[in-house]
């Protein structure tokens, strides 16, 4: 499908994040502006100089994949006819990219929907190891019936393969040797564990290219393989991200939507102490981008080392909303509540069905004067007033929007926050691409689990200081 490049183009309007419009107190000056333009232009220098390289091959994604999309679109076409059920099983951005992919191209009901509406197979993602999940998944699906994708790049993830064990033993209870047809792998194509395994039992297998990590992963084989099983347009996806590219090819801040969100989180951030992302659609369809986006900003800036070593514990807590639902949960708070967040509103120009408000209530005019408006104009009305409110307590803000939800403008979507978050990255100096902290975490479960290698971390767990019972209620 073809897209128009000029009628799909996002916008990001940041009017207020500024002092003309909060004033000089809580507002972004121009010589705040001026005072950072020599550092972003260093990053976005340092970003060009190292796409493509180390963990920065997903700036390659957006180009140079047909090989890999033909035999996704074929593999995808076999999977719709062969199976009833698709699950991933996955975590982190493994997850959480396909997870929002779908949400924001499907239909909202779309397993609910009868087969002949939704031509394709239920859709599951399971990205967690609680096992009243796992057996409330074995409920609704039939194991025969039922492709899985599991998706890790080391085969290592506990939770993943933990799950790939579960399912890989009721399939060969099942099927025997069929089994493997069952199974489709996306890892690495030259390490881990995972991909010793694809090999030994013959699963048909995808790679995710070694510079690509979990959180920037959407644009290849991890997101590429679920939306082209749903029948989502992902050559349409990968236009739309190599559009955005494009656009942030400009050195121009004040013409690089990437370069330029970068700049105000870093000021909003380093000198004003907005400590908190708020990120909050305005349309059902892109409520998972809130989730997405919040393992992107707080994996990749959460950091407590500089580039050069320096101590620095930076970064920004991402929070995740949804308009209007949590105009009635948390607008309270950043209206006047503490002076510590940037709010992203996201709203889109055309929604892609309405709904007219039909007459009734004449006699209570409070209700009544809803009637003949339609449930976009409402939405819209709504994101609007909420700007304006957050606006007027001094609160920084800006909005993206889209002409309308789709996969060229998902894909611009994508793309923008990927290229803001490696430019903040680079501002603040610290290592965007990787996330020690996380792996503290995983050691110490592997040690817990009696892991081989692991030895000293679990004498290091056991001689923690215990837990003391006159603190426990």
């Amino acid at each position: 499908m073809r897209y128009s490049r000029k009628e799909m183009k996002i916008r990001v309007d940041y009017n207020n994040m500024m002092s003309a419009v909060l004033g000089r107190a809580h507002g972004i000056t121009a010589t705040d502006l001026e005072n950072v333009a020599e550092r972003a232009d260093r990053a976005f220098n340092a970003v060009v100089a190292k796409s493509g390289i180390g963990m920065m091959g997903w700036t390659k994604l957006a180009a140079g994949q047909d090989d890999v999309v033909e035999d996704i679109i074929a593999t995808a076409k076999q999977v719709r006819r062969d199976c009833e059920y698709f699950v991933v099983l996955g975590i982190g951005g493994s997850a959480l990219g396909p997870i929002a992919a779908f949400r924001a191209i499907k239909h909202l009901h779309y397993n609910d929907l009868k087969k002949s509406k939704r031509r394709g197979p239920k859709f599951y993602v399971e990205d967690n190891v609680d096992p009243e999940r796992m057996a409330a998944l074995l409920d609704v699906i039939e194991p025969e019936k039922t492709i899985f994708n599991v998706i890790t790049k080391s085969g290592s993830t506990s939770e993943t393969m933990t799950q790939y064990l579960v399912i890989n033993d009721i399939l060969k209870k099942v099927l025997g040797d069929k089994a493997k047809d069952h199974i489709i792998t996306t890892t690495s194509r030259t390490k881990g564990n995972l991909i010793k395994l694809s090999q030994k039992e013959g699963y048909k297998t995808f790679y995710i290219p070694d510079g690509v990590g979990g959180r920037f992963s959407e644009l290849c084989p991890v997101g590429l393989l679920p939306a082209a099983v749903l029948g989502i347009d992902i050559r349409g996806l990968l236009a739309g991200a190599k559009f955005m590219q494009e656009l942030c090819d400009n050195p121009n801040m004040k013409r690089n939507p990437a370069l330029m969100s970068a700049a105000l989180m870093y000021i909003a951030m380093t000198k004003y102490g907005k400590n908190i992302s708020v990120m909050m659609p305005y349309a059902d369809s892109l409520q998972y981008i809130a989730d997405w986006y919040a393992q992107l900003w707080a994996e990749s800036l959460g950091k407590n080392k500089t580039l050069d070593g320096k101590a620095c514990n930076v970064g920004q807590t991402p929070v995740k909303a949804l308009g209007v639902t949590d105009q009635h949960s948390q607008v309270q708070l950043y209206t006047e509540g503490p002076f510590d967040k940037v709010i992203t509103f996201i709203g889109v120009d055309s929604y892609r069905t309405d709904v007219t408000i039909p007459g009734g209530c004449e006699e209570i005019p409070d209700v009544n004067f809803l009637s003949g408006h339609t449930m976009s104009e409402l939405i819209k009305a709504e994101q609007k007033a909420t700007e304006y409110a957050v606006t007027k307590a001094g609160k920084m803000n800006y909005t993206i929007t889209l002409p309308v939800v789709n996969e060229f403008t998902l894909g611009q979507l994508l793309m923008l926050f990927m290229m803001e978050t490696a430019y903040c990255g680079e501002m603040l100096n610290i290592d965007a691409f990787n996330q020690p902290g996380v792996e503290e975490g995983k050691n110490a479960t592997y040690a817990l689990l009696g892991r081989g290698g692991y030895e000293e971390k679990k004498q290091e767990l056991d001689s923690a200081p215990a837990k003391q019972s006159k603190y426990i209620i």
